[in-house]
């Protein structure tokens, strides 16, 4: 079984990804360690799309029971047919923003109060992930998330709301067993 979780930056997608993966065995993927060259500090520089997709799709193959964490709206239509299962994780914007920018301190630290550029790139990103709930907004927002529930050929699982990890990991499991029971 292949399953796609997505949502905007920080509604946990990739906590959701690795914790269910734990559980019940199977390989995490997270796409942002695709999407983005390793660099130092890290998220400067994005992996082309060709490279992006040659990479993740060699280790998504490789895997009969495999999670992918992240968005992949923009990565091809192959990835509209490519899972049986995508869980979608939406919650309400002030929680989210106050979990990016406590992930921004824990990551960058002291940086943040003493490099300009560390500085100037978290509020950069901060700044971009406010605007998700934007339909109108030309990058990751609610209004693409939308649009790539109806492009998906596999059953969405919407999780809305600020629940735990435990309660989101329930839901996905008992979606996978209905899933199984059913085929």
């Amino acid at each position: 079984m292949k399953i796609h979780i997505f949502g905007a930056s920080g509604s946990g997608t990739t906590t959701l990804g690795r914790r269910l993966a734990q559980q019940i065995n199977y390989k995490h993927l997270d796409a942002d360690d695709y999407y983005w060259e390793k660099t130092d500090p890290p998220f400067q520089d994005k992996m082309p799309l060709d490279l992006r997709n040659e990479h993740i799709i060699r280790d998504f193959e490789l895997n009969p029971f495999v999670i992918i964490s992240g968005s992949m709206v923009s990565w091809g239509k192959q990835w509209e047919s490519a899972f049986d299962l995508a869980v979608f994780l939406y919650i309400p914007h002030k929680i989210r923003m106050e979990r990016l920018r406590k992930r921004e301190m824990e990551r960058y630290g002291d940086s943040l109060q003493k490099e300009e550029d560390a500085l100037a790139n978290s509020k950069a990103f901060l700044d971009w992930a406010a605007k998700y709930d934007d339909e109108t907004f030309e990058g990751r927002s609610i209004g693409q998330h939308k649009a790539w529930i109806k492009r998906l050929e596999c059953p969405v699982l919407k999780i809305e709301g600020d629940t735990t990890v435990d309660e989101r990991v329930n839901l996905v499991v008992r979606e996978i067993d209905k899933k199984q029971l059913s085929s």
